[in-house]
């Protein structure tokens, strides 16, 4: 009796072909090569050679959108017990205020949108990058879009998250399975980090992110900007890690916190100019000379 799965008379499928050797655990390193290098064909193929990454959470909402929910919760709210009613209207109430940055996102890619798009060299150009998500995600691709230039979306195949927004540029829509190569993807490209309010994802992404530039992993000057001083305030006392010993001094100069819209846009503005645009090359190789990732 023979042992091969392969009927007689029939060739056996390539290894390439094989899709349950490719999802296999065997093949692992072959998917994450994938990863690497698909996107890069992608991008090559669209010129994009620059990033500016917006994070931020998933959960926060377009102000219309939180503008209905909290009229739909205070109706809601008049037939509940008070403790369950107080509670309702308390987190529409807050899902109203972070909303604010939904909005602070879209205007703030579309205005870089439009910078980069009036860039007299293309090849110097900078496109908004998000996590592909919605929320913050979702406001940045949207203002990219909604100024006319690509954007990219760099998802990730989560078992309780949506699919990819709509506004990202349907050839730089990606969705990712290894997170740690999706953030190789973040970080190679980018040029500037905007960071929004965010949960354990957008906390995980800023340290990273942090720690790359602390010790020098990646030479490059990313200009880096926590929006909303109310929320970071409220949830990292980042000076404690300079009066632990933890970090120095120095360190907390690699980040500023603003609530303002024009300090972000000037800022992130004048470092690419400075970097970026007023110098010679640019790109791939120009990032590597610039400050790419060792190793």
């Amino acid at each position: 009796m023979s042992h091969s799965s392969t009927p007689a008379g029939h060739n056996p499928p390539k290894a390439y072909e094989n899709l349950e050797f490719l999802h296999s655990h065997y093949a692992r390193h072959i998917r994450v090569l994938c990863e690497f290098t698909e996107p890069q064909q992608r991008l090559q193929r669209h010129g994009i050679k620059n990033t500016i990454v917006f994070f931020g959470s998933a959960r926060i909402l377009p102000a219309d959108v939180a503008g209905r929910r909290l009229v739909e919760a205070r109706e809601k709210a008049k037939s509940l017990p008070a403790a369950e009613a107080a509670a309702l209207l308390k987190q529409a109430e807050r899902a109203v205020e972070a909303s604010a940055y939904y909005e602070a996102a879209r205007e703030l890619a579309a205005r870089f949108t439009k910078w980069s798009m009036g860039l007299e060299r293309r090849e110097k150009a900078f496109y908004i990058c998000s996590g592909g998500g919605p929320g913050i995600m979702e406001a940045a691709n949207r203002g990219a879009h909604e100024a006319g230039g690509k954007t990219l979306g760099l998802g990730i195949s989560l078992p309780y998250e949506q699919t990819n927004n709509p506004y990202i540029t349907p050839d730089l829509s990606m969705e990712f399975h290894y997170f740690f190569i999706r953030k190789y993807w973040f970080f190679y490209l980018a040029k500037a980090m905007v960071i929004f309010p965010g949960g354990f994802g957008t906390m995980d992404e800023l340290f990273e992110l942090l720690t790359l530039v602390q010790t020098k992993k990646t030479q490059k000057k990313i200009p880096i900007v926590l929006f909303g001083k109310k929320f970071w305030n409220d949830i990292l006392n980042l000076e404690a890690f300079q009066e632990w010993g933890m970090i120095d001094q120095a360190d907390l100069s690699l980040f500023r916190i603003t609530d303002s819209l024009d300090e972000v846009y000037d800022y992130v503005v004048e470092r690419m100019l400075a970097l970026y645009v007023n110098v010679e090359g640019n790109g791939y190789g120009q990032q590597e000379k610039n400050g790419g990732t060792k190793g």
